[in-house]
């Protein structure tokens, strides 16, 4: 068996199976084959979770696992007491989420649980003797990922957001959209989001803070609705962002309005 959980090569063999050896005993896999999977040589690296799946409470690693990540990370996003949802299921999340307890996965990752907390399967009830409220409905929306879910979040100071996630397989999911803005935040990196004005400089003050604190920038996006409008900022950075760099951002510019941070995958909530 494999000696450790380290991700190793992969190399192509044959359409329909992958033989992955370190030194130890070769171990095939029934793999549906994807030419995306592999280099122009036929090898690349995968980790023993791209196979086997996540650590998870089941019976869906994209239905059930993915649905409570994606409630977890839309609470992170969320910047308050959470105290009400409005969760609009699309696509297979409404049509076969009752059996795969998609919704209760949901509510589950919202109150803070992980995929493979064995307490998902008791979240509505949790979520009542927690004061939380919470309305399940579903929704068609043209060209919407067939895991898909929209969430309008309420806190006790009148604030709010809405938020759309996709659950893209293997527990992995995507937060594509915060109150109208393409995002495309996955959690596997940490991430620095800011909602600010469409004016010169902004982008450049707070990666300049991020060169002062010596924070290397993984990849950045930027989005606006309008031109001189609203925009927003993406960063995703190689290293873990310290929580006071968030009141640096906010004053380093009247143009930013909020700015927040998402820890690692699988810590979003601190």
């Amino acid at each position: 068996m494999l000696r450790d959980r380290s991700r190793v090569p992969v190399k192509r063999l044959e359409p329909f199976f992958l033989i992955l050896d370190r030194g130890c005993s070769a171990v095939a896999c029934m793999l549906l084959f994807r030419e995306d999977l592999f280099d122009k040589e036929g090898v690349t690296l995968m980790s023993l979770g791209d196979i086997i799946g996540p650590v998870m409470v089941g019976p869906s690693s994209s239905h059930t696992a993915g649905a409570a990540r994606l409630g977890k990370l839309a609470r992170a996003c969320f910047d308050g007491t959470l105290n009400r949802a409005e969760i609009y299921l699309r696509g297979s999340f409404s049509d076969t989420g009752k059996g795969h307890g998609t919704d209760r996965a949901i509510i589950a990752g919202l109150l803070g649980m992980a995929p493979d907390d064995i307490r998902l399967k008791d979240s509505f009830e949790l979520a009542f003797d927690k004061g939380f409220d919470f309305l399940i409905l579903s929704e068609t929306v043209d060209g919407a990922h067939p895991n898909s879910v929209r969430l309008v979040l309420y806190g006790n100071e009148g604030t709010s957001m809405e938020i759309v996630g996709v659950s893209v397989g293997g527990g992995s999911v995507l937060i594509q959209e915060i109150d109208g803005f393409r995002v495309n935040i996955s959690g596997e990196l940490p991430v620095l989001v800011t909602f600010h004005e469409d004016v010169h400089g902004v982008a450049a003050k707070v990666t300049a803070l991020l060169a002062e604190m010596k924070i290397n920038i993984a990849g950045l996006t930027l989005s606006r609705k309008s031109r001189s409008g609203l925009a927003s900022m993406v960063i995703e950075v190689d290293d873990v962002l310290p929580p006071g760099i968030v009141n640096r951002i906010l004053a380093s510019t009247k143009a930013i309005q909020r700015a927040f941070i998402l820890p690692l995958k699988g810590d979003e909530l601190i």
